[in-house]
Order: C-alpha cells, then structure tokens, then sequence
C-alpha cells in the first residue's frame, strides 16, 4: 500500500488553492478628495480605525480548515503586502450647472422669429417735424369698402409699390383656403358662415401681427360695416391692435355696379346686394375715420390718395 501524503503538504497545497480563489477584495466607492484606489485594501475587510491613523500592521486571520483536514498549527505565513498607492490630489468638485437661460423664440426653420405682439399707436411727431413719409414706414393697414369699390387691387398695388417690405391679406381669401365644407355667404348667411368669417378674420390678424414683428408692414382688406362695430372693426383692432389704421374705400354706387359685373364666380353679388351693401357703408360717414371717394381714379392713383391719408392718420390717428 502506498503511503499516504503529509497533512501539511496537502494543507499547504490546499491552502494556497483557496487564496488563489478567493482574490482581492473589491475597492469602496471612490470618495471625495481621494484617489480611486486609495486606502481602500485595509477598510474593506478589516473594521477598526480610519485607514489614515497610525496603526500596526494587522495580524493575518488563519483561514477555516478544509473540510477533512485538521487545522493548521503554528504561524500562518502572512499574505503578501500590495504597494501602497500613491496619493492623488484632490480631484476638483464638479462645475455647477448653468442656470436656465432665457426661452428661445419661436422658430420657422434655422431663422428665429420674435413674438408677433398688438399693434401699439403711432407716436404722433412734434409739431416742428416734417410730415412722415407713409410709404417708407412700417405701418399696419385695414382698407374698408363695400363688394366692388376696387379694395383688393388697391391693396396689393399699394404693397407692391412701398419702398420697404409689405404684405397684402385679403380676408376673402383666408376664407377660401376652407375647400371642402366651405360656407359661402351667398347661398345664405349662418352659422357656419359666421364662424368661418370670424376665423378667417382672426387667421389674419395673427398673419399681420407676425409680419408686423419681423418689420414687414401689411395692408388687410375686408367689407367692414359701420353698424356691425364689435365684430367688425372692433374685432379688428382686438386681433391686430390699436396701432391699425383704418382708412374706407368708398366710390359711388354706379362705378360699384360697373365693377361688380366684371367679376367671376362666387365674387359677383346680385345687384340688389351690392346696392345693399354700398347703403350700410354710407354709416362710415361722420364716423371719424378717413374716407376716399375712388370713382374717378385709378388703381394708382387711389394708391397716392391712400399715402396721403396714411400720412395724415400717423400725424393725428384717429379715435375708433
């Protein structure tokens, strides 16, 4: 029979298996002010005081006895010292967070756009100044007239021919941008009508208060009725501001039936309408607000008439 191997021998074979094993203990969390690894080998299995005090070297723990061998008798080799670290500076605390700047504005695309705001009144010039020159000054136009009285070509001469950026809206034609569903007001006048002409009207003082805040000046046409005030040129100044300026395009019933029948589609009115009409515009007189009588001028010409009454209206705006 072959004799069996020393028990130390195998202890110690078997002893060095289970320090293989085992390993290293894991570093803490890395703390503030000190390094990643520093002083983390003694204060991960050892309790006892901070691992910067002055201490002895601690005494190695005998490990448990492997099942089927006696235990160990006499010194147990110490395990071998890992270098210490080498200290490290403080590491810098964070950078405090930035606070929260301002809200960017509103973007179309890559070129920010500032808020569209309500039209404020002209600032009326000292006395002694010269009068202001309508077409080189951004302003907000609202041209009053009945169906016919040439308010559409007017408005979009007159843009065309400014000396600075201006746009034309036509109320008619925000309401036609509804094709299907579409409430004419000729086949009758209701509900639905009603709403689209006042989201239309709405759609178009938010269209000129954007242009007006990007320095764009902008003329705004539609058949305003001086009995119907609140949802007329009240709702007007609500949705563009009090800095609008109303001027009111009315020539003589005749020269408006002349121009109602060159018109086509669901822009030509009945002549019983049109006079209808022209009748309720006949209010805007004596209402304070500028008037010009177009009937023996042409679309340039009513153009220059209208430059004069602009720069009269941001000498003395009128009350409305």
């Amino acid at each position: 029979m072959l004799p069996l191997p020393a028990p130390k021998r195998l202890y110690e074979t078997e002893w060095q298996r289970m320090q293989h094993a085992v390993g290293s203990p894991l570093p803490p969390p890395h703390q503030p002010g000190q390094g990643p690894h520093a002083g983390w080998a003694s204060a991960a299995h050892h309790p006892g005081p901070h691992p910067g005090a002055a201490q002895g070297p601690a005494a190695p723990v005998p490990p448990p006895a492997a099942p089927g061998f006696p235990a160990p008798s006499g010194p147990v080799p110490p395990a071998p010292q890992q270098p210490p670290a080498p200290s490290h500076p403080a590491s810098p605390p964070p950078p405090a967070p930035h606070a929260a700047g301002p809200v960017a504005p509103d973007t179309t695309g890559h070129v920010p756009l500032p808020p569209g705001g309500p039209v404020g009144v002209p600032a009326a010039p000292p006395a002694a100044a010269a009068v202001p020159d309508p077409t080189a000054t951004t302003l907000a136009v609202l041209l009053i007239g009945p169906a016919g009285a040439g308010k559409t070509s007017v408005a979009k001469y007159w843009a065309e021919h400014r000396r600075v950026p201006t746009a034309h809206i036509s109320l008619d034609d925000v309401r036609e941008w509804v094709r299907s569903g579409f409430a004419d007001p000729q086949s009758g006048w209701n509900d639905n009508s009603e709403a689209q002409y006042r989201l239309a009207r709405r759609t178009c003082g938010f269209a000129a208060r954007n242009f007006l805040a990007n320095g764009i000046s902008c003329i705004l046409d539609d058949a305003v009725f001086p009995d119907r005030p609140v949802v007329g040129l009240g709702g007007w100044k609500r949705h563009v501001g009090p800095g609008l300026l109303p001027v009111v395009l009315l020539p003589g019933l005749d020269i408006v039936l002349e121009r109602n029948a060159e018109r086509t589609g669901n822009r030509r009115l009945t002549d019983e309408e049109v006079a209808r009409i022209h009748g309720r515009m006949a209010g805007w007189y004596g209402s304070g607000l500028p008037i010009v009588d177009n009937s023996q001028l042409d679309v340039p010409g009513t153009a220059r008439v209208l430059d004069e009454v602009l720069a009269r209206a941001i000498a003395s705006p009128p009350s409305w």
